[in-house]
């Protein structure tokens, strides 16, 4: 059973409770307003009867019809006010029978006694005012006493009827006050549940997905929740490790790329060393030598001079071409001497810093010097500056580049751009990439590559 539904049970079992009570105490009120009118009843017939015995009494004495007005008033009254009394008391089958032996022996009074006294009075008979005095009196106490009885039982009603009303008052109080005091404890136990159960995990939730949109895909929640709330933990739980797994996979796969284009660029360059590079160079030392065995002729010496200067210039571009694709410096010496050679080989001054120790993973080595050949080849192009500041140092585990110079600013990594492919590359490896080219101010560059421990050679010195 849900919290809801032990609450409406609490709410509806109070309701119920109050409502009975409620009845009881409207029975009680209309059961005391009865009694308080049978009293009430009681009181005017007894005062009717006192009415036409002090009528009759007064008249008997004085002769005088006066005292005889209340005694007509009475007996016209009576007989209307006694058969009142018995419909008041129509539900008690005590009072009933009181009030009709009241009535019948009020009748009784005034038919068999009272009327005829009053009549034989006002003939002259002064015998009957005698024995009607000693008759009345005796009539009257039967009725006085009938009368006392009535009341007692209707203020013994009336009695318990208070205390019935007392007492549904106090049991509808305690219900409601019960009823109020479990409904708040409910209210607040179904409230620190849903705190614990629904707010607490939401709120976590919430966090997660924060952490997520920041680019946190490693961020997940316990699977404590139940219901829907748990369908909620699990699903985004299975969302992350799935994107987690996926950004895995494309940094393996770029990675992958990466490595394979590096590979593909070294078996160009070996091949342009050891093939073509190697057969101009056989070529121009065979052209030196017939030079040397043919005779000093002008019609000779001059094409071949031309065919042994035209091979160097050809062996030095192919030479140059091989070093722009991948620079045997780099794999036979390392990072350290590669920038030293990309630092003097550049058109504009590089103040160089580097702090390497040992040999890096091949394809962070790679990585590094294309920032920086690729560095100092836009600075050559674009910047006009008369200064470029490289640093390279490792620290925490990664090797971290700084390219500066002093030229125009404005360079972006957008679309078009060669940083771009530099930010790929970097980025390829689980590296960071960042540019800071304000117009007017200079361009710095920013680039972090993790090493591994598994990837330095030691067998090779640190490069200074």
């Amino acid at each position: 059973m849900t919290a809801g539904a032990v609450l409406a049970l609490i709410v509806g079992g109070a309701f119920a409770v109050l409502l009975v009570s409620i009845a009881d105490l409207r029975d009680s009120w209309r059961r005391e307003e009865r009694s308080a009118q049978v009293l009430a009843m009681a009181n005017r017939l007894e005062r009717l009867i006192i009415d036409m015995e002090t009528g009759q009494r007064g008249f008997a004495l004085t002769g005088q019809e006066s005292y005889l007005r209340p005694w007509d008033a009475a007996v016209a009254a009576f007989p209307g006010q006694a058969g009142e009394l018995e419909r008041l008391v129509a539900g008690d089958p005590g009072q009933r029978e009181l009030a009709r032996r009241i009535a019948a022996a009020g009748i009784s009074y005034i038919d068999d006694y009272s009327a005829p006294l009053v009549r034989a009075m006002r003939a002259g008979g002064g015998g009957a005012r005698d024995a009607g005095t000693a008759e009345g009196a005796r009539r009257v106490d039967a009725l006085r006493g009938e009368f006392d009885t009535l009341v007692a039982a209707g203020l013994s009603l009336t009695r318990a009827e208070q205390l019935r009303s007392g007492a549904a008052a106090w049991r509808a109080g305690a219900v409601g006050v019960a009823g109020l005091v479990a409904s708040v404890a409910l209210i607040g136990a179904y409230s620190h549940y849903l705190a614990r159960v629904v707010v607490a995990p939401v709120r976590r939730l919430a966090g997660a997905t924060r952490r997520l949109a920041d680019g946190d895909l490693r961020a997940r929640v316990p699977e404590r929740g139940a219901g829907e709330i748990g369908v909620l933990e699990r699903g985004f739980n299975s969302m992350t490790a799935t994107l987690d797994r996926q950004r895995a996979e494309l940094a393996a796969s770029r990675s992958r790329i990466v490595t394979s284009a590096d590979q593909a660029r070294r078996r160009i360059e070996r091949d342009l060393h050891d093939g073509i590079q190697q057969r101009l160079v056989s070529l121009v030392l065979d052209v030196r030598a017939t030079q040397a065995t043919l005779p000093r002729s002008p019609g000779l010496t001059e094409p071949l001079d031309r065919l042994a200067d035209a091979l160097g210039e050809a062996v030095d571009e192919l030479r140059e071409i091989s070093r722009g694709i991948h620079p045997a410096i780099l794999s036979e010496a390392g990072l350290g001497p590669a920038l030293k050679a990309l630092a003097r080989r550049s058109p504009v001054p590089v103040e160089l810093d580097v702090d390497v120790p040992g040999r890096l993973p091949e394809a962070v080595e790679v990585a590094a010097y294309y920032v920086v050949s690729e560095a100092l080849t836009n600075t050559a192009k674009h910047a006009e500056a008369t200064v470029v500041t490289v640093r390279a140092h490792v620290a925490d585990g990664r090797v971290r580049l700084r390219i500066a110079d002093d030229g125009a600013g404005g360079a972006t990594t957008g679309a078009g751009s060669g940083l771009l492919g530099l930010a790929d590359r970097v980025e390829a490896l689980g590296g960071t990439f960042t540019v800071d080219s304000p117009p007017g101010q200079g361009t710095t560059l920013h680039a972090g590559l993790p090493v591994t421990e598994a990837g330095r050679d030691p067998g090779i010195p640190a490069s200074r």
